[in-house]
């Protein structure tokens, strides 16, 4: 079974409709609501434990509310630009409670926010919102792979058995991930170039 694109179904196109209401845009809320839990969790209570488990319910319902999406014909075009959004602001806000934590160091959160802060400008600057681009198969590859690293790291600052190597295991899969995000910016970044100069063009032959 694939993780990536579970649920397609060969033979139909995908389809995002004008749903608000559906299983996946529910899920993605869901787990951006377990944001703040995480935060008081690690911050207020210092149950790493539970915040593992936060953690990994959040990570499933990453891949469980795109396969819903795709297998029951659920796709939205409001899932679509939330889904995405939802991730990498979950994962600065994470980020942000580890470094506060000192379970990681600045730099971590440097190398997720930069990427993001030049895309978000170039979005701006060119559509003056959200450029509706299709999430790409490393930006998926990305995500995944920090979701399982995060709580890899949190769970290695427990007093458990093979701590040391969950922390190693969790430094080479966010590692990975980082390397995917910033890939998958670079590809974005000529994406939305691309896009917004056709339609920098378009206007101007309209005009």
């Amino acid at each position: 079974m694939r993780f990536i694109g579970a649920g397609s179904r060969p033979g139909q196109p995908h389809v995002d409709r004008d749903l608000v209401f559906t299983v996946p845009n529910l899920l993605t809320v869901l787990r951006f609501m377990g944001v703040p839990l995480f935060i008081w969790l690690v911050l207020a209570r210092k149950e790493y434990g539970l915040a593992v488990l936060v953690l990994a319910i959040m990570g499933s319902t990453d891949w469980v509310d795109g396969y819903v999406a795709r297998r029951f014909n659920q796709a939205s075009k409001l899932g679509r630009v939330l889904d995405p959004i939802a991730d990498r602001l979950a994962l600065i806000a994470v980020a942000v409670t580890l470094v506060i934590a000192g379970v990681v160091q600045w730099w971590y959160l440097a190398a997720l926010v930069v990427p993001d802060a030049v895309l978000l400008t170039m979005s701006l600057f060119y559509f003056h919102g959200h450029p509706d681009l299709p999430v790409s198969t490393v930006g998926k590859a990305r995500t995944g792979l920090l979701l399982l690293g995060t709580p890899l790291l949190v769970l290695s600052k427990l007093s458990i058995p093979f701590a040391d190597a969950y922390f190693v295991a969790a430094w080479i899969v966010l590692g990975l991930g980082l390397i995917g995000h910033w890939v998958a910016a670079y590809n974005y970044f000529w994406a939305i170039r691309r896009k917004g100069e056709t339609l920098k063009a378009d206007d101007g032959g309209h005009g």
